[in-house]
Parts: C-alpha cells; structure tokens; sequence
C-alpha cells in the first residue's frame, strides 16, 4: 500500500488539490492523509463549488494543521511521500527554511529529512527574485517543483483537462498511472 500526504495551502489553485484527492480516492492500494491550513479552507469555498468538509471527506486520514503530535509529523510513519497543492509562497519559505511551526510544513519537512518524495505545486505569478530563489533552494534541498503549467500539446478543451493533465503529472512521480495524462507520442502520432 502506497500513503501520501497531500498538503493544501492558501494559495490560488486548490482544485489541484481536490482533484488529487478525488483521484487518489478511487486508486487502488492508497491511503491519503490531509493537511489544509486555514486559507485553504477559506480558498476552497472562495474557489470553487465544494465545502471543506466535503474535501476533507475524501481523504482516508485528516489532520489539524495545529497537531504537531501527529502521525505524519514523525519520520519513523512511513509514507511514499507529500504533495503541497496548491503551495503558497508562505508554506514554500517555511518548508525552505525548516520553519515547521504547523503540521503542513512540518510533514514536509520530515519527508525532506527522510529523503522521500515531496513535489511542491507553487501557485502564484508573476515571481519575484526572492520567490525564485526559494524555488532553486527547494529543488536543492531535494523537492520536486511541479507548477500546474498547462500541456499545451495535449490540446486542452476545457479547464478540467488543464488540471487534469497537470494531477496526472504530478501523480505519475508517485508511480500512480491516473489515466489522467494525455501522454505524447511523438509528432509523427500527431500528424495524422
């Protein structure tokens, strides 16, 4: 069995979030365990048509973003790894700078010392030097910095093959074939 933490911050884009869960919900052989802070609650209903509580429902395991005594706050509970999605510049500065004073941060941060899988999915532009910079520093502490950047070549119809393409993508680092991607095969597959 697969277990994944999926992170959701207050930055723009929770239905990459949401989406994650309602595939991860139908996956065979995986357990999530959910983190929202409180901007994500607040985002979700600003968002999008859905009720924290209804998110909060698809996940196999919620936690506070205030239990610092969780499960998924020790490196000794295994998990294949952690997906911020949506991740603000807020919780990306803090798990860059180790500053685990809520549980989001602080699961991502044990998933970094234990040299799992963590894919980061910041949510905001145009950046600044300093946003950059705490990109390259992610990637150097060993995060994966996945932007849910569009696939054009899968020439997307609507909004939710955009998110669909970008959970697909994102889920595909953890070995879990979604059936979410559009996958290329090559320009001459195209031509036809």
């Amino acid at each position: 069995m697969k277990r994944l933490i999926i992170g959701m911050s207050g930055a723009s884009g929770l239905i990459y979030g949401i989406r994650m869960l309602e595939v991860l919900k139908t996956a065979p052989g995986i357990e999530t365990h959910l983190v929202l802070t409180g901007a994500a609650r607040l985002n979700i209903s600003l968002e999008t048509d859905w009720q924290a509580d209804a998110v909060m429902a698809m996940a196999d395991e919620v936690h506070s973003v205030k239990d610092l005594a969780a499960s998924i706050a020790s490196g000794s509970f295994r998990t294949d790894g952690m997906i911020v999605a949506p991740c603000s510049m807020k919780t990306l500065s803090a798990i860059v700078h180790s500053y685990a004073d809520n549980l989001l941060t602080r699961a991502a941060d044990v998933v970094l010392k234990e040299r799992r899988r963590l894919v980061l999915m910041p949510r905001e532009t145009p950046l600044h030097v300093g946003h950059c910079e705490l990109l390259l520093k992610a990637c150097q502490l060993g995060a994966i910095v996945a932007p849910p950047m569009p696939a054009l070549y899968t020439k997307p119809q609507t909004v939710d093959d955009i998110i669909n393409h970008s959970v697909g993508r994102v889920l595909d680092l953890f070995d879990v074939d979604s059936g979410l991607v559009k996958r290329w095969q090559g320009a001459a597959a195209g031509a036809s």
